[in-house]
Order: C-alpha cells, then structure tokens, then sequence
C-alpha cells in the first residue's frame, strides 16, 4: 500500500519542485528540502537513476548555501551513501558516511542524535559490504577498519 501512496505522491512532489524554483530560483534552501523529498521517494522506489541527480543536486545545493561543515550538508552526504550501498558502490559510499560523521562529530558531538543516526548507517553498510563480500573495496581508515572488526564480531557472537 505504501508504494501506491509513493506513486500518488509523485506528481505533487515534483509539482511543488517546480513551483519553489520558478518562485525562490534554483539556490534556496527550500528548493533543497524539496529536492531531497523527491530523491528520497525515488530511492524508496528502486528508481537509482533518477534519485542519484537530485541527491547530487541537493548536497550540492546546500553546500554553497550553507557550507561545507553544515550538519544539512552532512544529511545530504548520508543520503547520498545510502544509496551508494544500496547499488554495491562500497568504496565511493564509505568515504561519505566518513565524510558525514566527521562533520557530525565536528558540529553536533558524538552523542547527537543525528550523529548517532549517521554512525548506525554506517554500521549497517558495513554490515551489507561484509554480507555482500565486499571488503576488499573499503579502505583502511581507522573508523571502516573498527568497525568492521565490530560487526565481525557480533556476526560470529551470533553464529550458532
């Protein structure tokens, strides 16, 4: 039933896509939450092809309007990783839950939930990549390399 609503919703979004950069222009915030609902709905839906363009838009999008080291920039970067994952693209979507974390950290502190949020996705990438046997595209960055060993460790726990 949710993804009849995803559908009916569709036109609406992009509708209100439209009217918010004819009415504010292409660089205002409001055109990237717009934006980011959309690309959320199209990730929802396996549609990777076009989900990717507006998750590249809006992260661009808020960049330049809020910087670089803005915790928004950081939700953009998440979103942009999910759905790297979601396509076995490991490597290009671990350096930006990297990325997202370290701004996160850098701005909320570790025990925001947002950070919170970001460092659990991270997680459950890495338990996808180690799922998938795609190890050997991560790096060797401190953060990748724990947890990697914490989630091999909570898969053998929990090995019969």
């Amino acid at each position: 039933h949710r993804h009849v609503g995803e559908l009916a919703a569709k036109p609406f979004y992009e509708e209100g896509l439209g009217l918010r950069r004819k009415l504010l222009g292409d660089e205002h915030p409001a055109v990237a939450a717009s934006v980011n609902i959309l690309e959320v709905l199209y990730n929802s839906q396996g549609r990777y092809g076009e989900a990717e363009p507006l998750y590249e838009e809006a992260l661009a999008l808020r960049r330049k309007l809020l910087g670089d080291d803005h915790p928004d920039v950081a939700s953009s970067l998440n979103n942009l990783a999910l759905l790297y994952n979601s396509q076995g693209r490991y490597g290009e979507a671990e350096a930006l839950y990297l990325q997202a974390i370290d701004i996160l950290h850098d701005r909320l502190g570790d025990n925001h939930p947002t950070t919170n949020t970001v460092i659990s996705n991270f997680y459950y990438f890495i338990e996808d990549v180690l799922a998938a046997g795609g190890q050997s595209e991560l790096s060797d960055h401190p953060s990748t390399q724990k947890m990697l060993e914490i989630a091999q460790s909570e898969s053998e726990e929990s090995e019969p």
